[in-house]
Order: structure tokens, then sequence, then C-alpha cells
């Protein structure tokens, strides 16, 4: 017996982000959280920068304009969190 298995990128159809979680609900139908901490600069945005948010492209990923933040989908899948730039000075 031969099984095919059609693999697809991941797509983002709408978002909602709580003082929590981001959640993602995706075009297949599956929905995705993951902890607002994975983001430091969701986590320090203020309630209006964080609901402003676009969908990018076809719905790879999660654009917030105001704060120049983005998230994949395949981030969010996969638990790929953003880190903090650490800052040297001379």
């Amino acid at each position: 017996m031969n099984t095919v298995v059609n693999y697809t990128e991941p797509r983002i159809k709408h978002v909602t982000i709580s003082d929590e979680l981001i959640t993602a609900f995706l075009v297949d139908g599956r929905v995705v959280s993951v902890p607002l901490v994975w983001s430091w600069r969701l986590s320090e945005a203020t309630l209006a920068q964080r609901n402003h948010w676009e969908i990018m492209g076809d719905g790879q990923g999660i654009h917030w304009p105001d704060i120049d933040e983005d998230i994949s989908a395949r981030g969010m899948l996969y638990g790929t969190p953003a880190h903090r730039p650490h800052l040297e000075f001379a």
C-alpha cells in the first residue's frame, strides 16, 4: 500500500494576541500558540502596537510594522524564539 503525503508550507490566516500568547490560525485548520515572551519586541510593545499586525505574503508569517517584528509560521510551528541582541559599547 502506498501512502501519499502532501507537505505544504504552513500559512497563517488570522492572529490573536493576549497578554501571554501569540496565537496563529492556519489555513489548514491548525491553531498554533507560542509564548509572547518569545518575542522581546512584542513583550515590550504597547497593546496598540501588538494589535497592529499584518499577514506577510500568502500567510508565511506575521509582521508588526510599528516595532519592526516578524514571526514566521514555520518558526511558530518548530519553536524558534527571537533572541535579544546584545549591545556592546566601546
